[in-house]
């Protein structure tokens, strides 16, 4: 099969498109032919050599797919070859073939098609399980999520509003803070000019955000602390800002907030499943209706896997990147 090789690590001049042996089905397992593979800031992260697949996982970039069912492994029930669906992955994705457990592979919502249904895994699975089941975000809470424009914040934006929050995201241009606002975004903040603390403080007459959505870690702990509600729960899903800061232990107590850190990707495959199986049940609905949808900025062939990692290195996009076979 065709698959993205990395030739060791570093920037995205290290990735090409080489020669792979096809997967097989495990026990367990199905293999999906791929149409199309989501990007993630996770994958820059692996290609540089910070972010390891799991053990046992493929080595190949891509945590989210969406294809066709190739093979079934044994003990599979419910999946058939022909059948088509979107993948949560640990690995595999940018090729042509990836074997997936059956529990990370869920159906294509009505009204979407095969293509763009490649970038919701990750963004649905992230959303739902951090801000819902997790932080127990509540109707008429208020609901701060950093990066508006990205994949995460486009979809936390939609789902938070659509299940009644008060939504308030940052964006670093204009037209990225009217986008945000289309989504369903009540208050923007250009986190270049504005301080974000002033604004949700203003925005929520000095209460602050019940829950926040941050992938920066370090750089944001203490303001984040800052800007969160009595009983506020932050939950930090990234490190782009950094992996070690200063933690105020006596502000976060007369908050009696909660920080609460998490990954996706590293957890076990029965938590994995579990997790897709929620989104299934409560998000897909809202997707087959129109009310949440996936943002897609554009997609590109995967023999341009270095163009579309330049690009969301860049942070021009909005929305998800999506590699197509």
């Amino acid at each position: 099969m065709r698959a993205v090789i990395t030739d060791g690590f570093g920037g995205p001049e290290v990735l090409s498109v080489g020669e792979l042996p096809d997967p097989e089905a495990g026990p367990g397992e199905v293999v999906l032919a791929v149409a199309a593979a989501g990007l993630n800031r996770a994958d820059l992260l692996q290609r540089q050599g910070f972010y390891p697949p799991p053990p046992g996982a493929s080595d190949v970039i891509g945590m989210e797919c969406s294809g066709t069912v190739a093979a079934v492994g044994e003990g599979v029930t419910g999946w058939a070859v022909g059948d088509q669906a979107c993948a949560l992955l640990a690995g595999g994705g940018y090729a042509e073939r990836v074997a997936v457990p059956a529990g990370q592979l869920m159906p294509i919502p009505e009204g979407v098609d095969l293509v763009t249904s490649a970038a919701l895994p990750e963004v649905a699975c992230t959303v739902w399980s951090n801000v819902f089941m997790v932080a127990g975000l509540k109707p008429d809470e208020a609901f701060l999520v950093h990066g508006g424009a990205g994949g995460i914040g486009t979809f936390a934006i939609q789902l938070a509003h659509r299940l009644g929050a008060r939504v308030l995201t940052t964006a670093g241009t204009a037209e990225k803070r009217a986008a945000c606002e289309a989504l369903g975004a009540d208050v923007a903040i250009d986190y270049r000019e504005q301080d974000f603390v002033e604004e949700v403080r203003a925005a929520t007459g000095g209460r602050g955000a019940d829950v926040i959505l941050d992938n920066m870690g370090a750089k944001y702990l203490d303001r984040n602390l800052d800007a969160l509600a009595t009983e506020g729960r932050l939950v930090i899903i990234g490190m782009q800002g950094g992996t070690k800061a200063e933690l105020d232990i006596n502000k976060l107590l007369r908050k009696r907030g909660a920080i609460i850190a998490t990954t996706l990707r590293a957890r076990p495959t029965e938590e994995k499943s579990a997790i897709c199986a929620s989104v299934v049940e409560h998000v897909w609905p809202l997707v087959a209706a129109g009310e949440v949808r996936p943002v897609v900025h554009g997609t590109m062939p995967l023999c341009e896997v270095v163009a579309a990692h330049e690009l969301m290195a860049s942070g021009e996009h909005s929305g998800k990147i999506l590699l197509t076979l």
